[in-house]
């Protein structure tokens, strides 16, 4: 009986792998984290701001194969069915520049696979690396030109996972922007988050009780090449908890996967799974839904009236 369960969790492993690169459709699921702890003595803030800054920056993060290093982060095209562009583009129509600045992070985006040696794509490791480096390079030098700027940071799959990282090492006091300046970012919006935990955020909707597939793998950590499994977020989100919101659909494997501890239940729901493109669908209501709003809908929502309430710094 345990070789037989011993034989199931080897097999769970082994298919989660496998689902996790065929699920990464529309995107996917460490960062490396990005710049030590956090500056000295906080900055003071002055009374006004220059007139070209705006008061939101909202940041945008496609997932896998949403996005290129090279597109325009102001009207991104390299993928037009890009999951995020139905938030990112709903707030660029809504609100004026001075308002909201949407961003869309440029990055490789992909996600190579290690089994087929055909595959010339930049693997995991790098194109996250370079995203959340993007990303957080944004914040900073908004931060250091538009110092009563707020922020609003969105992610799907990959992105998410990006987009998580970044709030995780805010609330936490370790980069981006000083731990003084944590109230700056007024929210944090997660789709599908790879290093999803149950119950260290605001949950939204519909939530399943399994964890990112990166945290199901953690026991793996560097065994596959290109595609390090980072486990859980040191600290959660610290300070941001409760302004990090996040959406993920049940049997999607890459926020709810199951734990190896049961292998039984994880080979029933990967098996279950091969023919579920859960993850691919968050735009439509078919697996996920809220008073019968899509995650994409309920997150424009949610983004817009954060956006509504910010503050209006004044401007010279």
């Amino acid at each position: 009986m345990l070789l037989f369960l011993a034989l199931l969790a080897v097999v769970a492993i082994i298919l989660i792998v496998v689902l996790v690169i065929v699920l990464l459709q529309p995107g996917p699921p460490r960062i490396p984290i990005g710049p030590g702890e956090s500056t000295t003595e906080p900055k003071e803030r002055p009374d006004a701001q220059s007139a070209d800054c705006p008061d939101v920056l909202t940041l945008v993060i496609p997932g896998t194969w949403e996005s290129s290093a090279d597109d325009d982060p102001y009207t991104p095209t390299a993928n037009p069915q890009s999951l995020m562009l139905r938030v990112s583009g709903a707030l660029a129509d809504e609100f004026p520049s001075s308002r909201t600045s949407v961003y869309t992070v440029p990055y490789v985006a992909q996600f190579r696979n290690p089994t087929n040696l055909a595959d010339r794509q930049r693997d995991y490791d790098f194109s996250r690396s370079q995203g959340y480096k993007r990303a957080a390079g944004k914040i900073i030098q908004t931060n250091r030109n538009c110092p009563l700027t707020r922020y609003v940071i969105m992610g799907f799959s990959q992105g998410a996972v990006i987009a998580g990282d970044l709030a995780s090492n805010i609330g936490n006091g370790r980069g981006v922007l000083d731990a003084s300046d944590q109230d700056l970012v007024l929210g944090v919006g997660l789709i599908a988050d790879g290093r999803r935990e149950s119950g260290k955020q605001n949950d939204i909707g519909p939530s399943p009780e399994g964890v990112g597939a990166e945290v199901a793998l953690a026991g793996m950590g560097r065994l596959v090449p290109g595609i390090t499994m980072t486990g859980p977020r040191a600290g959660g989100f610290g300070e941001l908890a409760d302004r990090v919101q996040s959406i993920c659909a049940p049997g999607d494997l890459i926020c709810d996967s199951p734990t190896i501890t049961n292998p039984i239940r994880a080979v029933s729901q990967l098996a279950g799974a091969i023919d579920n493109p859960v993850h691919a669908m968050y735009a439509t209501t078919d697996y996920w839904s809220l008073d019968g709003t899509s995650a994409t809908q309920w997150m424009y929502g949610w983004a817009s009236s954060v956006i509504s309430d910010a503050p209006r710094p004044a401007h010279n």
